[in-house]
């Protein structure tokens, strides 16, 4: 996560989902059902991708570098990257 922005945390992608901001939203294996059904509710409404990601919260934290478990993120410009691959149903940069 060297250039783009992200928004980071559950909180944070239900607040751009609702609003209908950012590209794509990846949620960790392990995210909340209730959440994620939440969140993929406003993202379907508001037409951004989301991405069930095989990565559990801890494991998707450290993909972005962090310290701390990471639920779910939305990718609101993804910079020099190639992670909106992802929603097109390619690996794009984002690995274990």
């Amino acid at each position: 996560m060297k250039t783009g922005k992200v928004a980071l945390g559950s909180k944070a992608t239900l607040k751009a989902a609702a609003h209908g901001r950012g590209k794509l939203i990846i949620l960790a294996r392990n995210c909340p059902e209730r959440l994620k059904k939440l969140i993929m509710h406003y993202a379907k409404l508001s037409n951004i991708p989301t991405h069930a990601s095989p990565l559990s919260s801890r494991e998707l934290g450290v993909a972005c570098g962090k310290d701390f478990m990471v639920s779910a993120l939305t990718v609101m410009d993804e910079g020099d990257s190639d992670i909106m691959r992802v929603a097109e149903g390619g690996e794009g940069q984002y690995r274990k």
